[in-house]
């Protein structure tokens, strides 16, 4: 059986500093285009949720791309 490496905390530590970080800034501007978005059209504050909903939901899957990119970049395991 191969033996396990041991986690770097230092590593783990700045990946999650950097999802923290990055997420809140990704998710938060791409809600807020989704708000901003309905308020311009004029939409009806169902439809302008809906959008905010999308835009959000954009955003974390860009975040899940980028942590995967973070990671393989800064390996948690040595």
């Amino acid at each position: 059986m191969p033996e396990r490496k041991k986690i770097n905390f230092l590593h783990l530590s700045t990946i999650v500093a950097v999802c923290i970080l990055v997420g809140t800034e990704m998710v938060g501007a791409s809600w807020a285009a989704g708000w901003a978005l309905g308020g311009l059209l004029q939409l009806s504050p169902t439809i302008a949720h809906v959008f905010e909903g999308f835009f959000a939901l954009c955003g974390f899957v860009l975040l899940f791309y980028f942590m995967r990119v973070a990671i393989k970049n800064e390996p948690i395991r040595e």
